[in-house]
């Protein structure tokens, strides 16, 4: 079960006027459950994206990639899961903008104003039939809410990931609403990680684009599961200024939308993590005392990524002796030791180059203990620091994707 991540509630998500969602089962994953999402944009929304650093990337990626950099109007999403279509080719690239003229056809709209999006098995090719029975579906179907949107891109997730919240402006009320998918091969690098963010204010694309690089980077580039990274991951920001309240750069109410839109990226992200794939322990890297950002998150994913520290974790053994060794292999040029201490959860663990002489086993083990663990990392080298969240290793991660395509 996720650690300590509340099923999302549908009264508390909120509609995104000017999105409507059609979500529906296409038997493309397994038959009866929802597993295709077509999402429609009024006229005049503006969709900016990120995408996977991979160089495997999907084929709905690259179409992504190009219709975005078009500069014309999105006007239609489709998420399908159970089938990444990638590493197939030219043909999955064809499958995918096939899958684009389908949905422009049922919604009259061109190809190029469609972006697809497919996550679940690498290496094969989309079951096209079936895909297209679901667009027809879907077409024609009666609006879908927020909810079931969140539950038609899961694949080996637990549980929907979603997050809404209404935000005062100094000119009225808007919405952001958002939901990702996500709990394996998560390391994003922009993890199988797709994340969909809307709001109902009007942002040029110039401006949504600047806010989804510099909210991406504190939300779903801090997470990892277990370090790979996906070859499908995307997360598209969404909006549809259909409220009429414009919110741009520069202006006083910036600042107050940008930080909530970044609360909604980090919840998602997290939610991620919690319900990675059998996880039991969430856990906090702070890496504070850094010469960079960038020497702090080396530290951080050193040991957010090293197995023998995440299985100690789920282990709940103070072993703690691993941490220091992953530090210590970090790539950290000219690191004295020294200077680095460690704490978990406020308990100081090792300072001076070795085990904290307050230290005792029973405190570690106590810490060890409890499912939410933040580990402190203090490198006594400047003023830079960084945040990334990750789990534990437990024995369910083996089972989880030695079993996936059973």
């Amino acid at each position: 079960m996720p650690v300590g991540l509340p099923l999302p509630k549908r009264d508390e998500l909120f509609p995104v006027a000017g999105l409507d969602l059609f979500s529906v089962s296409a038997g493309i994953r397994k038959s009866g459950r929802r597993d295709l999402l077509l999402m429609r944009l009024v006229e005049g929304s503006a969709v900016a994206g990120v995408f996977t650093q991979n160089a495997f990337c999907a084929a709905p990626v690259q179409v992504c990639r190009g219709h975005l950099a078009s500069g014309g109007p999105i006007r239609a999403l489709l998420i399908n899961t159970g089938c990444a279509n990638a590493g197939t080719g030219a043909a999955g690239l064809e499958d995918a903008r096939t899958s684009c003229a389908w949905v422009a056809e049922v919604c009259g709209l061109h190809p190029s104003q469609v972006l697809p999006f497919s996550t679940g098995v690498i290496l094969e090719r989309l079951p096209m039939e079936r895909l297209r029975a679901g667009i027809e579906l879907a077409s024609c179907s009666g609006p879908s809410d927020w909810l079931d949107a969140a539950h038609s891109i899961m694949t080996t997730d637990t549980q929907p990931k979603a997050i809404s919240r209404r935000v005062r402006l100094s000119t009225g009320q808007i919405t952001i609403t958002g939901i990702s998918k996500g709990a394996g091969m998560i390391r994003p690098n922009m993890a199988t990680m797709l994340g969909f963010v809307a709001t109902d204010a009007r942002l040029s694309r110039e401006d949504l684009h600047g806010l989804l690089l510099r909210s991406v980077d504190d939300s779903f580039n801090a997470i990892t599961v277990d370090g790979d990274t996906s070859t499908n991951d995307s997360l598209i920001g969404i909006a549809t200024g259909a409220s009429g309240l414009d919110v741009s750069r520069g202006t006083a109410d910036w600042e107050t939308f940008a930080a909530e839109w970044l609360a909604v990226c980090q919840d998602l992200a997290q939610a991620i993590v919690r319900d990675g794939e059998g996880a039991t322990k969430f856990m906090t890297i702070d890496v504070v005392g850094a010469t960079s950002r960038v020497e702090a998150r080396q530290v951080a994913y050193a040991v957010a990524h090293s197995p023998l520290v995440k299985t100690a974790f789920f282990a709940s053994d103070p072993n703690l002796g691993r941490i220091l060794a992953a530090i210590g292999y970090s790539g950290v040029e000219g690191l004295d030791v020294s200077k680095v201490s460690v704490e978990l959860n406020g308990v100081l663990v090792a300072e001076r180059g070795g085990r904290a002489t307050s230290y005792r086993e029973e405190d570690g083990q106590s810490v060890m203990k409890e499912e939410e663990i933040t580990v402190r990392i203090a490198l006594g080298r400047g003023a830079s620091q960084a945040r990334v969240w990750t789990c534990d290793l437990s024995h369910d991660y083996v089972s989880i994707n030695a079993d996936y395509r059973s």
